[in-house]
């Protein structure tokens, strides 16, 4: 596959709602199918003996499809993504980071995104087996579930900014 047609594309659905992300050899194949509609654009096209297509950067499929709603996986990388590899009781972004139980799990804190915090080593063990009110240190912002959408910004970094719009983001 030529580099060109190795670049992401995002897939929104009929309505605009952010699907998933694809390679351009997709995309092309989609649009030239009738299947999707360009919106967004890179520079450049692909040709081929009987027909040129602009290089798409994000494309609207023109059907609805019913997905699936796939909740973001509770695991330490993505709520180490979720807060910026900052750690959220002194913003620091040096060191390794681990996660943070704000309500510890010895006074009945659970396993969960709204009770997990990325915390640089020294905090956490400063912080200890308290909460954050117990032992003086506030949190930068309350931990909370990402958003469905956030998911595509978690397994592919955005190649693109003028992907920002579609994934809610400006």
């Amino acid at each position: 596959m030529s580099p060109l047609l190795e670049k992401k594309v995002l897939v929104l659905n009929q309505n605009y709602e952010p699907l998933t992300v694809c390679h351009a050899q997709r995309a092309v194949v989609l649009v030239v199918l009738g299947k999707a509609e360009i919106v967004e654009r890179y520079d450049g096209t692909v040709r081929s003996v009987s027909r040129a297509v602009p290089l798409p950067s994000v494309v609207r499929l023109s059907m609805y499809i019913r997905a699936p709603r796939q909740p973001v996986a509770l695991t330490r990388r993505n709520v180490l993504k979720r807060d910026g590899y900052r750690c959220q009781y002194c913003a620091s972004r040096r060191g390794p980071m681990t996660t943070d139980h704000v309500v510890p799990r010895s006074l009945g804190g659970s396993d969960s995104w709204t009770n997990l915090v990325c915390a640089c080593i020294r905090c956490n063990n400063r912080k200890g087996n308290r909460t954050p009110e117990q032992a003086a240190m506030p949190l930068l912002r309350p931990p909370r579930r990402p958003h469905r959408y956030t998911q595509i910004t978690f397994y592919s970094a955005i190649p693109d900014k003028r992907w920002r719009p579609y994934l809610f983001l400006d």
